[in-house]
């Protein structure tokens, strides 16, 4: 067996209607869902082994946490468990996205773990599997197993690839700041706000200009507000990104604190990046294609 390599891309929210908390304590949500480029994924490497294991190196890797405790190896032995024939492999995974930062680092990573255990495997039946297992593993995880444009419903275990989305060019920025998803959620859920409706765009949405516009006449981020009461640094972060050149679309991703910025052009989003770079080295930035 070869060595198998998969890019893990982060996940962006171009809208995100949540409802209100139910009996269980989570919430039903309507989310629009794209995926960056190679410019801002983690990479994850699997090779024969005897046994799972996972070594994880990058400029994150100090945060991504205690290695057993790594959605990577969540998603392994949740395969080990439901499909026998999953091989073993160690994984080496890549951490150059921020952790616990809106953009479901961890679960595009799981994700990853998942597509290469179908790779190593070589048969349909260990793809299903993995459909099956990625819900239980997090919200984010069955969008990320498709890694590509769709809609996300329910708690995220409903999945919908959705071809009119184009490709943005894009310029995604983390302030460096933590911003917990479960105070966010909280703070949501003390305004009591019931899901605002979320049209899915049509065929004349196809075209960026006409995407763009239906994004902000008629979507949203429910959390936005709440994360930025809670995290100041993430209004000046939007303030910040609707400044620069080119700008049709700065919104919060998730729950935080990444937020995006859409442009016209991907030359205008790489010289967002170096001018913010310069203004906030300690900024986490990526230029991106979303929708790639």
């Amino acid at each position: 067996m070869t060595d198998f390599s998969e890019l893990a891309p982060a996940k962006v929210n171009l809208s995100l209607h949540v409802g209100p908390v139910k009996a269980n304590g989570r919430h039903d949500l309507v989310s629009l869902v794209c995926f960056a480029g190679s410019s801002a994924a983690d990479t994850l490497i699997a090779r024969p082994a005897e046994h799972m294991s996972l070594v994880v190196d990058g400029p994150f890797a100090g945060d991504a946490g205690p290695v057993q405790d790594n959605l990577v190896l969540a998603a392994a032995n949740a395969m080990m468990e439901a499909y026998p024939e999953t091989p073993p492999l160690a994984f080496t995974l890549t951490k150059t996205l921020p952790c616990a930062a809106g953009i479901g680092g961890g679960s595009a990573d799981a994700a990853a773990a998942l597509r290469l255990i179908h790779r190593a495997a070589g048969n349909a039946s260990a793809l299903d599997m993995a459909k099956a297992v990625a819900p239980r593993l997090g919200g984010d995880v069955l969008a990320c197993l498709y890694a590509a444009s769709g809609v996300m419903r329910g708690e995220g275990e409903i999945y919908q690839p959705l071809a009119a989305v184009p490709r943005l060019p894009a310029l995604l920025v983390n302030p460096g700041v933590p911003c917990p998803t479960g105070p966010v959620f909280r703070h949501f859920d003390e305004v009591g706000s019931q899901m605002p409706p979320h049209p899915m765009p049509r065929p004349q949405h196809a075209s960026a200009p006409h995407f763009i516009d239906y994004l902000k006449a008629e979507t949203t981020n429910s959390l936005e507000a709440p994360a930025i009461a809670l995290v100041p640094e993430i209004g000046e972060t939007l303030d910040t990104l609707g400044r620069l050149p080119g700008v049709q679309l700065a919104r919060m991703s998730g729950s935080g604190a990444t937020c995006f910025a859409v442009f016209d052009t991907i030359d205008a989003a790489t010289r967002g990046a170096k001018a913010l770079k310069t203004e906030h080295p300690d900024w986490w930035f990526a230029a991106t294609w979303l929708g790639a």
